[in-house]
């Protein structure tokens, strides 16, 4: 069961870095730059992560994103495995940078955190999923705790 809303991360991100036909798929890499971090944390998102995709052949993906949020209380590493589909055309408009309605794809993805700071320790212990939505430069994920 999904519980209560703990977050809302909004990622920056550039241009993907693709990597070619890798075991049949194409692979790329989408650098993560920044971005921040409102609800029950605040904080921002710091440079330096990455979200290793594979493109599937009907234009899904499988998302692969690792990345470091700097809150108020301290360090939290995150590890956010998913997936983005929809009906073909709705992708082909994502894959080209436009804005979407997110009620037309189907954007989810399991987070794991990993922290140090003891103020934030019982992170390291739950599951959250997030909704996500793609924006043209940008990601937006609302964070929800598994109960």
């Amino acid at each position: 069961m999904i519980g209560a809303q703990i977050m809302q991360i909004n990622l920056t991100v550039s241009a993907p870095l693709e990597m070619g036909m890798v075991g049949g798929r194409n692979r790329r890499c989408i650098p993560i730059t920044g971005g921040n971090v409102s609800g029950s944390y605040q904080g921002v998102v710091e440079n330096g992560g990455a979200d290793w995709q594979t493109v599937l052949p009907d234009g899904s993906l499988d998302i692969d994103a690792r990345y470091i949020l700097r809150l108020a209380e301290g360090m939290v590493e995150v590890e956010s495995r998913g997936l983005r589909t929809g009906p073909p055309e709705v992708l082909a408009r994502l894959g080209a940078g436009e804005t979407v309605d997110p009620s037309l794809y189907y954007f989810r993805t399991a987070m794991r955190f990993r922290t140090a700071a003891p103020s934030l320790a019982r992170l390291n212990h739950i599951l959250a999923i997030s909704v996500g939505e793609r924006l043209p430069e940008a990601v937006r994920l609302t964070v929800y705790e598994v109960a």
